[in-house]
Parts: C-alpha cells; structure tokens; sequence
C-alpha cells in the first residue's frame, strides 16, 4: 500500500470528516518555505504550518542546537528539577515579554497555555479568599479546543457538540469605533459587578475568526476599565506571538500590559509541541505561601522538555537577529503593496494587513469548511501554493524567511483565483 492508503488504515486526523475527505496528502520533507509530497511535486507554505514555522521547516541552526542537546539531555522530570535550557529559555523571554512579565508556567500547547491561564485567574481571587467565579471573553474567539478554551472560545463550529458541558462566560462584542460606546458601557457593567475574575482576549487580531483585526486603541480601553476593577487581563498571543504582527508581541501595541500572557505555536519554532504561561509577580505570590494548597497543583509530563526548550531559545535568537527583524518589516511592507493593488477588485469585500499577516474576504457566503471552500483550497493547491482559506476569507501567514519570489508566487495565485471566482 502506499503513504495515502496505510494513513486510512489507522490514523484520525484533526478538522475532518473522514466521510468527505478520506485521503490525506502525503508530505516526505519541508525545507525553508517549501513542503514536498510523495509524488515530487512541491509548495510554498503560505501560513507557515498553521504559524509555527516562522523561521522556516528545517532550519540548519535551530536543528543544530536541538541535536547537540540530544546527546546531553532529553527529557527530565520538571516537578523537583530543573535544567541549563529552561534556565535559558526564560532568561532571554524575559529579555522581550512586555516588562511586568516575570515568572513562567510550562504546559503542552496552545490550549493548554489558556486553560492554565483560566485555573490562574480563578485560584488567584480562591487564595485570596475572593469569590470571582466569572470570565469576559469577546466574541467569535477561538483559544482552543481543551474544556476551559472551548469555554471562553465563541465559534460554535468547534464547540457545538460540548457546549452544555462548558464554563459559563460572559461575552462582549470586539469593539469597533462604531460599537465601541456600546462595548465599553457593557464591559463596565460585567466588571462592576466584583465577581468577574478575568478577561481574555486574542490581541488585536482573531486568528480562527477568519484574522478579524480590531484597534489597539479600543483594546486599550477595555485593558483600562478591567485593571480598574482589578480584573485579570489575559492575552492569549499563541497565534500572534513572536513577531508576526511586526512587534515580538501583539500586546506591545497597548499601553496596558497583560497580567498573564499564553504563548505556543511558533515558540518552538514549529518543532516541539511546547506551550508557556507567563505571568506578573503580583500573579505569583498569591500561589507562594506557606500552606501547600495554595499551590498551583497543574503539571504535565513533557513540561520544560530540554530539547522543546532548546528549539525556543534559537528560534529567539534567530526573531531578534537584524536579519529576521528587517525582513519582517519587508513583508509588512509587501503585503501593504498587494492590499493596494487588489483592495478595490470587484470579487474583494474587504482586505486587511498587520505585520506579516495578510487577509482577504470574497463578495461570496462560503460556509467554513465547504465544497467553495474546498474549491478554493484545491485550486492552490494545483498551483503549487499551501493556503487554507477560512470560509470565505484567504489568509497568507508566511515564514520570515520566505523570499520575495516565492512571495510573488502567492500573490499571482491569489489574484489568478480572484477571477475564478
């Protein structure tokens, strides 16, 4: 049997109805921006492996690191040890978190970092004998797919299934300056009530809601009014952390500061499934005290895995060398030159750019994962480019070092599909 017809015999794969789509390509390698299938053909991943692989697949120098810690260390347990490369890890974290971060949790992934996040905020106001037994989300989230994401995520098309079994939330609207009076006498509302404990929120962008961007501004202002009635303000950056939206981090866009933070995704540079949960010293010591209970009982296996850890601190090196930094602001300023030359094309309803993440919305209704869709996603395929539109949205979310041809390349297929439409 070849690679296709053994993966149907075993393998379950994520976002799929096997029913519809029982055949899953295979792909034998991936360097630098490119991915290659079992037939020879190869493409330009456009989202960098769902924003992971933003110095590349395969980089010479994060591999390098990460094999010469494989003959030193592995794997240790973190619970009563510890190790040089977490030591390192938060060291050069602390050196571009938003500075009234200080102390780091480490988890699985990107779910993980928030349900963290979630048990932080409740267990802070528990230890100190406050009963805030409430979270704000905004609405159409998605954080995640563990019980306490799903909770606070809004997109029914994940959570459906599960939601009489969730966390009950209360939901605001995303603040547009058309909405925001509104939003803003609504949030003061909720947290004036003394029993929210926390508010979360993807900064800025909405990666799973089709990259909805939203002002840093209005953001600002929610952040104000819940550090006001001493809410904890979370910032969920798995999708936006680590240079994508041309700062290290979303947040930095805002005055206010997050009280706790949740990253993943291309922390470890796409090779290691590791997620952290930062928080502020005042987050901390509520957690540090003589009675054990007052612990922060959470742990998982792999927590602070060496070689995880080792793959970050290079992947941080390699987001702040001067080669990656300018090259972020050279596709910021690439894709603000694509949105002017096809913003007002006939099949376009609305574009947006922030950093090196770029998106579109059709004159279409699309449902999320449909035949249209599907259509659309075949279609770059064919042409040799890796997009996943979202509905009726397409997206580009491109390694940093991916390079102006291939760059070109996506942009001709994208407008070659806008007369397709």
């Amino acid at each position: 049997m070849n690679l296709t017809e053994r993966d149907k015999a075993h393998l379950w794969h994520p976002l799929t109805q096997h029913k519809l789509k029982p055949n899953h390509l295979p792909i034998l390698r991936a360097k630098g921006s490119t991915l290659y299938d079992d037939q020879g053909k190869d493409y330009i991943d456009g989202i960098a492996s769902w924003y992971t692989c933003m110095y590349g697949h395969c980089n010479e120098y994060i591999t390098s690191k990460i094999k010469a810690q494989l003959d030193e260390l592995d794997q240790v347990v973190f619970s009563g040890f510890t190790h040089q490369p977490a030591i390192e890890l938060s060291e050069k974290l602390m050196a571009i978190l938003p500075s009234n971060q200080n102390k780091l949790f480490f988890s699985d992934n990107g779910s993980t970092s928030v349900d963290v996040a979630i048990k932080m905020a409740f267990q802070y106001f528990f230890n100190k004998k406050e009963k805030r037994t409430r979270i704000i989300a905004l609405e159409d989230a998605f954080h995640g797919d563990t019980f306490g994401a799903m909770s606070v995520s809004g997109l029914s098309v994940y959570n459906g299934p599960f939601e009489s079994f969730l966390l009950t939330i209360d939901r605001i609207k995303v603040p547009t300056k058309d909405t925001s009076k509104t939003v803003f006498s609504n949030f003061k509302k909720l947290v004036a009530t003394g029993e929210i404990a926390a508010f979360i929120y993807e900064p800025l962008v909405q990666g799973a809601n089709s990259m909805r961007m939203y002002d840093a501004d209005l953001l600002d202002e929610l952040l104000a009014i819940a550090k006001e009635h001493n809410v904890i303000v979370i910032a969920d950056e798995v999708m936006t952390g680590f240079g994508k939206t041309a700062k290290n981090f979303a947040s930095e866009y805002m005055l206010h500061q997050p009280d706790i933070m949740c990253l993943s995704k291309s922390l470890t540079a796409g090779i290691a499934p590791m997620a952290l949960t930062t928080c502020t010293q005042n987050i901390y010591e509520a957690f540090c005290d003589d009675n054990i209970a007052k612990g922060f009982f959470h742990g998982h296996t792999y927590s602070g895995n060496p070689l995880a850890c080792t793959a970050a601190i290079a992947g941080i090196d390699l987001l702040v060398s001067d080669e990656i930094q300018t090259r972020i602001l050279e596709i910021s300023a690439r894709h603000l030159t694509f949105q002017n030359h096809i913003k007002d094309h006939k099949n376009i309803y609305a574009t947006r750019t922030l950093g090196v993440i770029f998106a579109l919305d059709l004159k279409l209704k699309m449902d999320r994962y449909g035949s249209l869709r599907d259509t659309l996603f075949n279609y770059f395929m064919d042409q040799g480019v890796f997009l996943r539109p979202l509905g009726n949205t397409i997206y580009i979310l491109p390694p940093f070092v991916i390079t102006d041809k291939e760059l070109d390349r996506i942009y001709e297929v994208i407008k070659n599909a806008l007369e397709l439409v």
